[in-house]
């Protein structure tokens, strides 16, 4: 069950729910995650009253177009499958929402079961 939250500048609607679908697709993709397993904050910053940073960093050069996409979810994955995860974003939110793959910043976060409850105030994880 990832958490994901995506930050984009002056993106428009249309656009930061392309990048959206294509995290969530390559997430299916990549990690096996179930189709209905969608849990998202999308965040437009209109560059006045909330802004993105952003530098050349390791050689790559990004700009405006950046999207900062933070995922959240427990641990036990490769980095296989985390290579595949990353090129899976960067592919699909190049075609479908015109960000250039310089442009997608993603970053992982690995909790564990009991670190997750999905409402009710129970850890349905540790459910077993």
């Amino acid at each position: 069950m990832p958490f994901v939250r995506i930050d984009t500048l002056r993106a428009g609607p249309e656009r930061l729910a392309a990048l959206g679908d294509a995290v969530h697709d390559a997430l299916t993709e990549a990690l096996g995650v179930p189709p209905d397993d969608r849990f998202q904050v999308l965040r437009d910053h209109d560059g006045a009253s909330g802004t993105l940073r952003h530098g050349d960093y390791l050689g790559v050069h990004r700009d405006d177009g950046i999207a900062y996409i933070a995922i959240t979810l427990r641990s036990g994955r490769t980095p296989a499958q985390k290579q595949a995860l990353y090129r899976g974003i960067a592919e699909r939110a190049h075609a479908s929402a015109d960000t250039e793959p310089r442009n997608v910043f993603v970053v992982l976060t690995e909790n564990e079961s009991a670190d997750w409850s999905l409402g009710e105030g129970v850890a349905q994880y540790l459910r077993s």
